[in-house]
């Protein structure tokens, strides 16, 4: 890593916050320009659907607080949360003031108060930012105890409070709107209506209409004030305009005693179907993030750790790196590890799919979440908190749902100039309806011109994009298959051609040793002591199969000095003082060794898909060994469905022709790049791009990182290490080809959906304004229609559940 990368890296952080009173797509493009504009802000995105927002930012001119003071000055509220912290080891003032200090220090706490006498630490915390177990290692690493308290650990969940707010805001709304809402109807002069004579008392209506406008309705009123002091305008201020309009009409109405010219059931009518628009909105919106509510669920809440020789039981997240855990049968294996001690079978299908349990003894990894099945383990923890497998898995899921597809910019556009047009068109029906059509008319003017503001809300055009993706990208993580971004789930919709690196994605990448060919009068037990005895030091998995293979045949391994990796060619190295040469054509050549002898056995072992290595011995050929890769068994089902797909399918290789073409034809590959060193791999990548073709490069993520960042989309395939999630734009969690094919068409079944709720957002705007501008279409009517605009787009994305990949 080059010192500029360091230096970029250590100047850049990333901060997620919560954000409250987002009403609608302008409300997001206004934050996004507001914390743009902020010096040292390098990218912000806000997502109106996740109510969230992702900034990109240099510590050293910007923070979270000042983040969240900007988002606060808008006009809406980043929301936090309070953990109260149990502190032991604190003798004086001193202390209470050194833990303070260490605690506002972390990135993501934006307040701390520790109270000496009570022993309690209280934090407010941005949760998209760090959590309470790491406040307790920041704490014990000060020197002292920590834990939390467990009556703070259980939050009502912020998404329900929303729910119970809009619900107790629409049943008062509506308690008070439909003695209006009767007389509206009961005017039109329906047979069994009877209208009793009170409600036609203007001061009556006024009294029920009232609170709905200025106490139900004051968040609209806030939120239009907010937004036309920062110089915008967005859903609150055509709600606010619409309903103000007839309100205050009905009211100097009812102060000349004019009682038919009263329309209060229009204003009241409109924010209490508002409302209940929002309320169904905010219920479906809690469907759209249930994947990341289920990976969370798969954590275990506790684990018992041994200490000091005693078995306790902590909160997961007291739990320290180098623990002792005992994991009993039947228990969620706590957090990421070695097993010490024991024997067992592990459920991995939660990170792999793979239904068959793994087996487990002394020296192996083992991944939080999974379930221990049979026997009892003993694991030291290695990775705990935000660095376990799971917790990346759910970084990747949310930070997904937080981006933004491109297709999604047009829509913001939209949405950003929408608003002000909107409201010159009401102003223009006004002035059409009261100069033109309805002469003097005030009344007949004012109802399409509110009609107008009503209908035309661009909340379900902010709705449209981010609501899919996030179902999307929470349908991807359920199949194990994890998108980086909304970008990558559009990206994967258009691609044409697949390129598939061979071992470890076509093949399981677990060769093992199948021929040794010693020749003249060497033996084979020398030849393969000498070459497992060089390959033990090389990570290659065919090295690692011949020392495998030698191992079980009884061989006794020799040292080994000035070892070399030689990428692409092989590996030399001094064993015995004899000067060792092991790898391909290439490397004999390069050192002018003679191969025509054994040409013909290699090709035989090629043509049967082994992988042949030449190994020479002080400048002279000394035999072959070879290795055969097993194809994975879904490797030929994946590749005829990517074809079934109509995409060109590529297999890149630095096996030599003949094994390469051997491995293609089994799978029903015709495109073969045999002999590819590792460096070129991108240059293979990029020649199919300059042919105009959207490449996916499928790899393991960590040898073919190159290719992978090269390609239009890259796709890891294996069990989502750091690594290869860091590497690759889409990883496929279960090592399986057959994620391919389910990726690109999820990719293309989130697209459609997305365009089919951009079309009926702009369906419902483009055909409803000039509805209400006739003056064919009630304000209360327009009011409904909006409410279910929303509602529709967002069930619409829901559908993306059900579909079967």
């Amino acid at each position: 890593m080059s010192t500029a990368t360091t230096a970029k890296e250590a100047n850049e952080r990333s901060a997620t916050l919560n954000i409250e009173g987002m009403t609608c797509a302008s409300c997001a493009i206004r934050i996004e320009k507001g914390l743009a504009k902020m010096e040292g802000v390098k990218q912000a995105n806000v997502n109106y659907a996740m109510e969230r927002a992702t900034v990109t930012y240099d510590p050293s001119k910007v923070d979270v607080t000042a983040l969240q003071a900007k988002v606060n000055d808008l006009g809406y509220k980043v929301s936090t949360e309070r953990v109260d912290l149990d502190v032991t080891g604190m003798t004086c003032a001193a202390c209470a003031a050194r833990i303070e200090k260490g605690l506002k220090k972390l990135p993501g706490v934006i307040d701390a108060n520790v109270n000496l006498t009570m022993e309690r630490a209280t934090v407010h915390y941005n949760p998209g930012e760090i959590s309470p177990g790491q406040m307790i290692e920041k704490i014990k690493d000060l020197g002292y105890g920590a834990s939390q308290r467990e009556e703070t650990g259980i939050k009502e969940d912020e998404r329900g409070k929303e729910i119970k707010i809009q619900k107790t805001r629409f049943f008062v709304s509506a308690a008070l709107s439909l003695p209006l809402l009767y007389t509206m109807v009961a005017h039109l002069g329906l047979p069994g209506f009877y209208m009793p004579h009170f409600l036609m008392n203007p001061w009556v209506q006024f009294t029920l209409a009232t609170p709905v406008q200025f106490i139900i309705g004051w968040p609209f009123y806030r939120g239009a004030y907010k937004a036309l002091k920062n110089g915008s305008a967005n859903m609150d201020v055509l709600v606010a305009l619409g309903t103000s309009a007839a309100y205050f009409y009905s009211f100097f109405a009812s102060l000349a005693g004019r009682t038919d010219k009263l329309y209060y059931e229009t204003s009241a009518v409109l924010i209490t179907l508002i409302i209940l628009g929002k309320l169904f909105e905010a219920l479906a919106k809690g469907r759209t993030s249930e994947a990341i509510r289920k990976l969370m669920g798969l954590q275990a809440k506790t684990a018992t750790v041994i200490r000091d020789g005693k078995e306790m039981v902590i909160p997961l997240e007291e739990v320290v790196v180098g623990d002792s855990i005992l994991v009993k049968p039947g228990e969620k294996i706590p957090v990421d590890g070695v097993v010490k001690s024991g024997t067992s079978a592990v459920d991995e299908s939660m990170l792999t799919g793979e239904s068959v349990p793994v087996d487990k003894k002394a020296g192996d990894p083992v991944i939080g979440a999974t379930i221990n099945k049979n026997g009892v383990l003993t694991i030291e923890a290695t990775k705990i908190g935000k660095d376990t497998a799971l917790a990346q898995i759910i970084k990747v899921v949310e930070e997904a749902q937080g981006s933004k597809a491109p297709i999604q910019r047009m829509a913001d556009k939209i949405s950003s100039i929408f608003v002000p047009i909107v409201v010159g068109i009401s102003v223009i029906t006004f002035i059409v309806w009261y100069f033109f059509l309805e002469p003097g008319n005030f009344t007949a003017a004012l109802e399409p011109a509110i009609a107008v503001l009503v209908i035309a809300c661009p909340c379900a055009l902010g709705l449209a994009t981010p609501t899919s993706v996030m179902v999307g990208t929470g349908k991807g993580a359920e199949l194990g298959i994890l998108f980086k971004g909304g970008e990558h789930l559009e990206a994967a919709h258009k691609l044409n051609t697949i390129i598939l690196d061979k071992t470890g994605t076509i093949t399981k990448g677990e060769p093992s040793l199948t021929d040794v060919i010693a020749l003249g009068n060497n033996s084979e037990l020398d030849l393969l002591t000498l070459v497992a005895s060089a390959e033990k030091n090389s990570e290659h998995p065919l090295a690692q199969a011949i020392v495998k293979g030698a191992e079980a045949r009884g061989v006794t391994l020799s040292p080994v000095t000035n070892f070399e990796a030689i990428p692409g060619f092989g590996l030399q190295a001094q064993v015995n003082d004899q000067r060792l040469l092991i790898g391909t054509r290439k490397l004999m050549k390069r050192y002018d060794i003679d191969t025509s002898s054994v040409e013909n056995q290699m090709q035989h072992l090629e043509d049967q898909g082994k992988t042949a290595m030449l190994v020479a011995i002080n400048g002279a050929l000394f035999g072959v060994v070879a290795v055969a890769d097993t194809l994975k068994e879904s490797s030929k089902e994946a590749i005829a469905q990517l074809k079934n797909l109509g995409l060109e399918v590529v297999m890149i290789t630095g096996d030599n022709q003949r094994t390469a073409r051997s491995i293609a034809q089994q799978v029903g590959i015709t495109q073969v790049r045999a002999e590819v060193l590792p460096e070129d791999k991108a240059k293979e990548v990029e020649a199919f791009e300059q042919q105009g073709k959207k490449v996916a490069m499928v790899g393991d993520g960590i040898n073919d990182a190159p290719a992978l960042a090269t390609a239009d989309v890259g796709m890891a395939i294996g069990t989502g290490t750091d690594i290869a999630m860091e590497a690759a734009d889409i990883t496929l969690m279960r090592g399986e080809l057959t994620s391919i094919p389910q990726a690109i068409t999820l990719s293309h079944k989130t697209m459609q959906n997305i365009k089919q709720n951009l079309f009926w957002a702009l369906f419902y705007n483009s055909v409803g304004i000039p509805i209400a501008a006739a003056g064919l279409l009630a304000p209360w009517v327009a009011g409904a229609a909006m409410a279910f605009s929303s509602v529709s787009v967002v069930l619409n994305a829901l559908r993306l559940k059900r579909v079967k990949i």
